[in-house]
């Protein structure tokens, strides 16, 4: 019971129905947006706009029910995930709302149980985030300020670029690589002039359209066809090319420009009666794609002047052409640094990688922080440039930078039609449901179910990759709760196999005639998408400064040895006598991803283990494997997650996974799980073990239960040399982390100094 003085009660009363009834003020929509740098349509750093000033959201008690309020009230269909802690760069102003309690279902924020407007404990470190789906809901005018489209420019006139195909052969090309230069302005689709058009007019437009290259092309042939259409009566283009505002007059780049609004435009000609375009036609682009979307191939590589070629690639992005950029230098894998990073280096990154040119040059680690070195610092490319290696940097190694400072692109990708070839049906949302493919069936296209025979993650990425959607977060072999549409009940593909690289789910493996014994129905294969994805890492550097040998004694080991965590020789000993020699390491696993580790199975499903009395959320979170140098097995070990957290965060990160008192597991992005070189189970047994030299391996999430952006980098692999008494870790490296020909050097001289080559 609560006593008080009588004198105090008014003023309770006064204060309750305050709280009960909120003031109109509270009550009136409240107008959000979303803040930071510009990344994907509908999500960024949730601003609050009250009393006239925008502010921030702290990330304390914010959820998955506060963000789908959000979202809908930015006129989005959904909420995908939240973010906290900055992910979105820290805002500035007040900070509005704190502790955020909503039960999913208000029609604003202000509606949801909170601190009171600017009553909070807060920083802009902990600013909160939101991820929305792309989905817009039917006839919603979000209450959203954002910073405009992606690819956009300021003062931009132009707004859109495209190729209309004249010849038959360019109308079924896909994507079209060959036509007449169309450009949006003010709305209207205008042609530009052919009459000073130059090369470099082509460059840019054809790196717009997600091109690396512009071809030369003999316009001859369209000059004749251009004539015969002006002569024929029945065609309206004599009457149309005569107006001025049917084109463009004259567009001058020096092919250098990511976009075509950086290039100087004249619209209409300078003298008010001249005609735009006398004599001319219609200019016309020939573009070269880059080898993932030339016709028969899916792979390739690009022909870069040879010399200062630094290869690049991209990790972590959410869509193909996107990602954190990390380049090959000195034979291993680094970052770039974002001091000077600008569009011009992020188009020569793009093109490289056979895009166009870059949409955005992202800064401040907007795709996720890299593990290892970094290369590479100020970078300044004129944008002429075949590779990055050619354009002028500094080393990074004395330039103070941070990974929170890693530099990443989004790039122009061609047009190709994927996503009108795969469907999903029947899920509760657009980013999840029964996989429909559009394939030639006796001659003609039609829509029908994949066999769930065998279907995995890799498969399930490509999907997700094909539909724009992401990331797989599950791929499911049943699936009898979702109705997959009535027009697609016949399986039309089987055996489905990807590497998990490819564009779309028709460039996979697949049986040639159907073969499906499961049937279709409820054994349909299925997806569940995600925009953002973890990414785990070990840091290999650790494994090689901490590894040791001990002999321990069997009576320590039993609790290990009833998690099957010794060789099978264990089982035959004199228990407790003798001991068993074990091979130790320290392993540090890091979230590089943009969305936290979180273990497939809820609390209600861990494994108690009465012996070390913890719970296992994940029952094989590694395995440990001794290798030869012919990669035969020769010991192995496992270690489940019986305790996945944030060992430690950097700074300006707060942890928030803890194991203490059957607390939430998981990894949160740019934080790390550290597992000690002392606890049980951390090792391999080798007591079996000859002298020799080997191959140690560590794969983490090895069977693939929780999806991540990248399976690439789960491998960790030493050299190890074993003498009978002392071991030696050398060469330590993810499978990633080099490139192939360092790898295969390393390995050749360990071959050749044991004689095995």
């Amino acid at each position: 019971a609560m006593v008080m003085a009588t004198g105090a009660s008014p003023i309770v009363l006064v204060l309750l129905l305050c709280w009960v009834a909120p003031s109109g003020q509270d009550m009136a929509p409240v107008q959000l947006r979303l803040g930071g740098p510009r990344g994907s349509a509908g999500e960024g750093r949730l601003e609050v706009l009250y009393q006239g000033r925008w502010g921030t959201v702290c990330d304390d008690g914010f959820d998955f029910h506060a963000a789908t309020v959000a979202c809908r009230q930015l006129g989005y269909t959904a909420a995908i995930t939240w973010t906290h802690s900055a992910t979105y760069g820290q805002g500035e102003g007040p900070i509005w709302l704190d502790n955020v309690r909503c039960g999913g279902s208000e029609g604003s924020l202000a509606e949801c149980v909170h601190n009171g407007w600017g009553i909070s404990d807060c920083h802009h470190g902990e600013d909160a985030g939101v991820v929305c789906s792309g989905q817009r809901l039917p006839g919603s005018s979000p209450q959203a300020t954002t910073s405009g489209r992606l690819g956009e420019v300021a003062g931009l006139s132009l707004e859109e670029v495209r190729l209309k195909p004249i010849l038959a052969r360019a109308k079924l090309s896909m994507p079209v690589i060959e036509g007449a230069v169309e450009v949006k302005h003010n709305g209207h689709w205008r042609q530009v002039c052919d009459a000073n058009w130059t090369r470099n007019n082509s460059r840019v437009v054809c790196g717009m359209l997600g091109f690396p290259r512009e071809k030369h092309i003999n316009t001859s042939f369209y000059r004749k066809l251009w004539n015969r259409k002006l002569k024929d009566s029945n065609s309206s283009l004599k009457i149309l090319s005569q107006k001025n505002s049917f084109w463009v007059h004259r567009v001058r780049c020096q092919g250098s420009e990511p976009h075509l609004a950086r290039c100087p435009v004249q619209v209409a000609p300078p003298a008010p009666r001249q005609h735009a375009c006398p004599h001319g036609m219609h200019a016309i682009v020939s573009c070269l794609p880059g080898p993932a979307f030339q016709k028969g191939t899916g792979k390739g590589k690009n022909k870069t002047s040879q010399g200062k070629v630094l290869p690049v690639r991209l990790r972590a992005g959410t869509h193909v052409g996107e990602g954190r950029v990390e380049v090959l230098r000195h034979g291993q894998w680094g970052t770039v640094c974002d001091k000077q990073w600008d569009l011009a280096a992020a188009s020569v990154v793009c093109r490289q990688l056979g895009y166009g040119t870059a949409k955005q040059a992202l800064v401040g680690a907007r795709m996720g922080q890299g593990l290892g070195p970094i290369h590479l610092s100020n970078v300044q490319c004129t944008g002429h440039e075949r590779s990055l290696g050619e354009c002028r940097f500094q080393d990074a190694e004395h330039s103070g930078c941070q990974h929170e400072s890693d530099a990443a692109v989004r790039c122009h990708m061609p047009h190709m039609d994927f996503k009108s070839q795969v469907r999903l049906a029947g899920g509760r949302n657009p980013e999840e449901g029964v996989v429909e493919v559009l394939v030639p069936v006796q001659g003609r296209l039609q829509w029908g179910a994949v066999c769930g025979a065998q279907w995995g993650l890799n498969e399930a990425m490509v999907v997700c990759r094909q539909l724009g959607l992401g990331f797989a977060s599950h791929a499911l072999q049943e699936t009898w709760y979702w109705a997959g549409s009535p027009d697609a009940t016949r399986v039309v593909r089987s055996g489905v196999r990807c590497a998990g690289t490819e564009l779309a789910l028709q460039q996979c493996q697949h049986h040639g005639p159907v073969h499906c014994p499961s049937g279709g129905g409820r054994f349909s294969a299925g997806v569940t998408c995600t925009a953002h994805a973890p990414d785990l890492v070990m840091n290999a550097q650790l494994v090689q400064e901490t590894a040791y040998l001990e002999d321990r004694p069997l009576g320590l080991l039993y609790c290990a040895h009833e998690e099957r965590c010794l060789s099978r020789s264990a089982d035959h000993m004199q228990w407790p006598y003798g001991h068993r020699r074990l091979l130790r390491f320290s392993s540090q696993i890091h979230n590089l991803g943009r969305a936290d580790f979180r273990p497939r199975m809820g609390r209600h499903a861990w494994t108690w283990h009465q012996c070390h009395r913890h719970f296992h959320s994940i029952e094989v979170f590694t395995h440990y494997d001794l290798l030869t140098l012919n990669g035969s097995k020769v010991a192995e070990g496992h270690k489940a997650s019986f305790c996945l957290e944030d060992t430690n965060c950097p700074e300006g990160l707060q942890r928030r996974f803890a194991c203490a008192n059957f607390g939430e597991q998981g990894v949160s992005v740019g934080c790390w799980d550290t597992y000690r070189h002392d606890i049980d189970c951390q090792w391999i047994d080798i007591t079996d073990v000859p002298p020799g030299s080997y191959t140690f391996q560590v794969v983490v999430n090895p069977k693939h239960e929780v999806a991540e952006s990248d399976f690439s980098n789960n491998v960790m692999r030493c050299q190890c040399k074993y003498d009978g008494q002392h071991v030696w870790m050398h060469g330590c490296h993810t499978s990633d982390a080099y490139g192939a020909d360092v790898v295969n050097n390393m390995e050749r001289q360990e071959r050749l100094a044991n004689n095995l080559v």
